[in-house]
């Protein structure tokens, strides 16, 4: 299984998901098809699915273009979200299959939008798995509860995805890192690894290249959203429960100006 991210729009990616034995590939988020298309045939692979997280336009945008420029793929996405351009809905537990070694489960993680769906991606044994993870989950952040609420999130985040082994690839729908871990260091000033990582990522900015992937266990050690049911952090924002610490760490996000 190979994984390569695309940079499209200002600051979004998309992502090719190849499975090695056959040249077949998956497209995650294609907003900008063309540009997709390129990177699948310098790869000299053949797309067969697309992958939609939520309906948002910079996600779902390119997939009525994709069918056009590519006949009879399918394009994927949750059952509750009514994504543009959709030819099989899934839902919480699904599977779906790419070429020989590669399984593709998809997890309903909603609150950005009521359908959000994640796509937690398995290869060979050896090969650590990887998660799609749109605008749920961010390095070092998480998205706006633009359709949902507190409860959710932490059910998506903490829950959802926290309970996917700590190896697994984060492969998230924005390039948001930097800013993201200026934020946590609001929070947690002395938390070295936040402190590491921001230095890291900055490096990686100014040479031009991405922040991803992160692992689980990087985003349990160094994104509040994910620290939440951590009481030292609770206390830090004066909250009682991880619902409740998410909530306001959201809302404090939203104020930030930088």
């Amino acid at each position: 299984m190979k994984i390569h991210d695309i940079a499209c729009l200002q600051d979004n990616y998309s992502y090719l998901i190849i499975d090695d034995s056959t040249k077949e590939a998956a497209a995650v988020d294609p907003v900008e098809p063309e540009k997709v298309l390129e990177a699948a045939n310098s790869h000299g692979v053949t797309l067969k699915l697309v992958l939609t997280t939520h309906h948002h336009w910079d996600h779902a945008g390119g997939n009525e273009k994709i069918k056009e420029l590519v006949p009879g793929i399918k394009v994927y996405g949750g059952s509750v979200d009514n994504v543009k351009g959709c030819t099989d809905q899934v839902e919480n537990g699904d599977k779906v299959s790419l070429g020989a070694d590669i399984t593709i489960l998809a997890l309903h993680t909603p609150c950005h939008t009521k359908g959000h769906i994640s796509y937690y991606v398995t290869g060979k044994e050896d090969e650590h798995p990887a998660v799609f993870t749109g605008d749920t989950l961010f390095i070092a952040g998480c998205g706006k509860f633009f359709e949902g609420t507190a409860e959710q999130m932490y059910q998506s985040l903490i829950v959802t995805l926290g309970s996917l082994p700590k190896p697994t690839r984060v492969y998230c729908g924005h390039e948001y890192t930097v800013n993201n871990l200026k934020f946590a260091l609001t929070l947690e000033p002395d938390n070295l690894r936040i402190q590491q990582k921001l230095t890291w990522a900055q490096n990686q900015r100014n040479a031009g290249q991405p922040t991803i992937p992160p692992t689980i266990e990087n985003e349990m050690e160094t994104n509040p959203f994910m620290r939440a049911d951590l009481p030292e952090l609770q206390e830090k924002v004066g909250c009682k429960s991880p619902v409740e610490a998410l909530g306001e760490i959201r809302k404090r996000k939203d104020n930030w100006r930088g």
